[in-house]
């Protein structure tokens, strides 16, 4: 096996173990006998297991990241926005349950990565821009943009999660759920929204 060969080894296993007992709950022992080698091998090709977690983390977070922006930038009807991007993370996570579920836990204090929160965080701020268009369109505020931009986008990533253990409805359900959802839900918004029982903020 070719020291490339052994990295994507090692890489395969430890996305394998992250996703099924997280970074705490993952050794790197266990990452070396599974792979039939010796723990120095994992410390030569990635210095600890907080490297390989980056590894992992990293990889996901760029296959995922391709396919909601490849969604994104397709531009279109906004309705049809939201449904590719429904159907991207839906796609990514039927054929990438581990890579998912290792993106969905809690990232480790040191690792200097990416996570899952981040990267909504990015997918909303590319999203902004589409809603803030649409606001001024129909007459609402764009500078409201950004926080439906996260909200619309957390809905999205909240329901993967679920769906990724559930499996139920299938897939092109489930879509058109978070499109109904989301679409209707933004076609009737009201230009200044209030609270039934209004709250002060003191």
């Amino acid at each position: 096996m070719t020291a490339h060969e052994r990295r994507e080894q090692l890489i395969a296993i430890s996305r394998e173990l992250f996703a099924e007992k997280g970074f705490d709950g993952t050794a790197v022992e266990e990452i070396a006998a599974r792979a039939s080698v010796s723990k120095p091998v994992v410390y030569e090709h990635f210095g600890g297991k907080e490297g390989i977690y980056a590894v992992v983390v990293d990889r996901e977070i760029q296959y995922l990241t391709g396919a909601l922006t490849t969604a994104l930038n397709k531009g279109g009807h906004p309705k049809m926005i939201v449904e590719r991007m429904a159907f991207a993370l839906l796609d990514y996570i039927e054929s990438n349950e581990d890579g998912f579920r290792v993106l969905v836990r809690d990232s480790p204090m040191t690792a200097n990565t990416g996570s899952f929160s981040s990267l909504i965080g990015d997918v909303a701020t590319k999203v902004e821009h589409l809603l803030g268009e649409q606001f001024k369109k129909r007459g609402l505020n764009p500078k409201a943009a950004p926080i439906y931009a996260r909200m619309l986008v957390g809905m999205v990533a909240l329901t993967g999660q679920h769906w990724v253990d559930e499996r139920s409805p299938k897939k092109a359900e489930v879509a058109a759920h978070l499109v109904n959802l989301a679409w209707n839900g933004l076609s009737g918004l009201e230009r200044r929204p209030q609270l039934v029982n209004e709250q002060s903020d003191d």
